[in-house]
Order: structure tokens, then C-alpha cells, then sequence
């Protein structure tokens, strides 16, 4: 089968490292992706996290815009309840004006944060949840006019957005399904789900004027490098930041150390094997056969590769290696 490749990226910033040096170093990797035939490269909104730099998803993307040329850029994702549908088709209406036909708008419904992010932001977050079916197609409405709404958002109106609808539970495969959207699963990170959320909106899919058929995109993590051992060590920065982050202990990102998987407690490593089943860490034969298992079980049509690294120039490395993993 043929299969589409993307980026997601997370922008950490490591330790001994700055938001600018995060963001200097995202630059840079989408540069390399779309030197490499990435078709997509997405980031993700995350607040009050200081191992992660995409808060203003948008203002990142703007940056990345302007260091690319070709190369799809979006949200993976932006977390709707956050903001009002009007604030993001400004937002996304203005990268299009910018980067004309390279914009995804990939929506989220979960808040990225906890309690404290409901007062920062002046929101109640659990109402905001509960109404996010209805701002998807506000939204969806501002930008394309398919629906008469008393206000244009200028910009906005008329953009060239693609909406991908993501999750990682039967909620958001529902809503991709009615609506007739792409759909990303978040598998790098919450597996749980996978296969029955993809059944269920393959089985539910109704089209809309955008999508005629059902089109998956799948998550993964994905470290490649020329040895196994090699590839683990990359990894284990990454493995570090899951644990904090699950054991409510988050920070920057952490160096690599050797062996890490061993010296944890067995629930911890329980817990990574678990996450794991949608990820490929090793040398380009062993990434390839992973990716091919994972295609298998999820028949997807794109996979989007996550996987932070605390030296840039690994990652830079990995989704060069990357790119000739796919099986064919």
C-alpha cells in the first residue's frame, strides 16, 4: 500500500537549552523534512509545560512557514476549548494568506493542562469541552461560508485550510466521521483506543464537500539510527520525559542515559512497553519491519513520526533515516 509521511514535532526544550534554541532547532528540522519528501509538519499546542515550546501553536507556525517552502504545516493540534472558534480562523486564515495552500488545522477537545489553565485562561474548560462539536462546525463555517453566521472573520474567510479532526479515544472518530474529516489518531502516546476508534470511523463515515472516503493518519513514535543500541540511547530521552510527565514530575527534556529501560521499577516499564506498541525504535531494517506491522494492524494512510531527542542533530539524523523505512 502506499503511505504518506509526516512530522510531528513537539519543539522541547532541553536541558541546558532555551525556548530560542527549541525553536531555532524546529526551524531546522522542517527544513530537513521537506528536503527528505515529508508531506506534513504539524506541532502541538501544550501549556505551562517547560520542556515544551509550542503554546502559540500559531506563532510557531509562522516561524516554520517562513524557514519552508513546499512542506504542509498545521496544528497536531490545537486544542479548541482553549479559544473561540472566531480567534483561530483569524489565526489560521492569516497562515494561509501566508503560506497560500500549506495550511492543516488539525482541533483537539482536550484542554492540554490542568485546573490552573482554566483560570489562566478565564475559561471554564469543562463547558468549553462539552461545546466543542458545535465550535467545529462554527469554525468550520467561518472559513468556509457553508453556513450564514452573523460575523466573517477577515482574515479567515475563504482560507485554504485543510481541518483534520484528532483524538485518541471513539469521541473524535465520531465526530471526523459526521462530519466528513480527516482523521488523526494519537497512538505515540494513548494506544488504547486505536483500533476500535479507527473501525468505528471507517464504519460511521459520512462525506462531506472536502473528503469523499475515510483518510487516516496514525501516530508513531520513531527513533532510527544506524545501530539498535544507538537508536535506544536517542530514545531514552523521550522515555525519561514520559515517565515525569506520568509520575507528575515533568521538566525539560533530559539527556540520553544508557540502559535507562533497565534501571526502572517494573510497572514503569510495563507502562513504556504499553505505549511502545506504536513504536518503532531501532536501525533502518528493524524501524522498516515496525512500521510495516504498524500499517498492518491499522491500514493507515499517512503515519506522522514523533520523537524528541536532546541533541537535534539526532532528530535531524532519525527522519532522514526514516524516510527509507517504509515498506514497498
Amino acid at each position: 500500500m502506499s503511505v504518506t509521511l509526516s512530522i510531528l514535532d513537539l519543539v522541547p526544550v532541553r536541558e541546558g537549552g532555551t525556548l530560542g534554541d527549541a525553536y531555532a532547532a524546529a526551524a531546522e528540522l522542517a527544513k530537513s523534512a521537506e528536503s527528505c519528501g515529508y508531506h506534513r509538519f504539524w506541532v502541538a499546542e501544550h501549556h505551562a509545560m517547560e520542556g515544551i515550546g509550542g503554546a502559540a501553536a500559531s506563532v510557531v507556525l509562522a516561524h516554520i512557514g517562513n524557514a519552508t517552502s513546499t512542506i504542509r504545516i498545521g496544528s497536531g493540534g490545537i486544542m479548541l476549548p482553549n479559544h473561540t472558534p472566531f480567534q483561530i480562523a483569524e489565526q489560521f486564515g492569516t497562515l494561509d494568506a501566508l503560506f497560500p495552500g500549506r495550511i492543516d488545522l488539525g482541533l483537539g477537545r482536550a484542554p492540554g493542562a490542568g485546573p490552573e489553565l482554566q483560570r489562566a485562561l478565564r475559561k471554564d474548560l469543562h463547558r468549553a469541552a462539552e461545546a466543542f462539536p458545535n465550535d467545529v462546525v462554527e469554525l468550520r463555517a467561518l472559513l468556509t461560508g457553508d453556513i450564514d453566521l452573523p460575523i466573517r472573520a477577515t482574515p479567515g474567510h475563504g482560507a485554504n485550510v485543510e481541518l483534520w479532526m484528532l483524538g485518541s479515544s471513539l469521541f473524535g472518530a465520531q465526530l471526523a466521521a459526521r462530519l466528513g474529516l480527516p482523521y488523526a489518531f494519537a497512538s505515540h502516546f494513548a494506544p488504547d483506543h486505536l483500533d476500535a476508534a479507527l473501525a468505528l470511523y471507517r464504519r460511521d463515515f459520512q462525506p462531506s464537500d472536502t473528503l469523499g472516503q475515510p483518510h487516516v493518519m496514525a501516530a508513531m513514535q520513531c527513533f532510527v539510527a544506524d545501530t539498535d543500541d544507538k537508536a535506544e540511547l536517542m530514545a531514552s530521552s523521550q522515555l525519561q520525559a514520559f515517565v515525569r510527565l506520568r509520575t507528575g514530575n515533568p521538566g525539560k527534556l533530559p539527556p540520553p542515559v544508557e540502559g535507562y529501560r533497565d534501571s526502572l521499577p517494573p510497572s514503569a516499564r510495563a507502562m513504556l512497553e504499553h505505549v511502545g506498541q506504536a513504536s518503532a525504535i531501532g536501525a533502518p531494517a528493524t524501524v522498516k519491519r515496525k512500521i510495516a506491522a504498524f500499517l498492518d494492524r491499522t491500514g493507515a494512510d499517512e503515519i506522522i513520526l514523533a520523537g524528541s531527542t536532546y541533541d537535534p542533530q539526532d532528530r535531524l539524523r532519525s527522519v532522514e533515516l526514516a524516510m527509507d523505512c517504509l515498506p514497498g
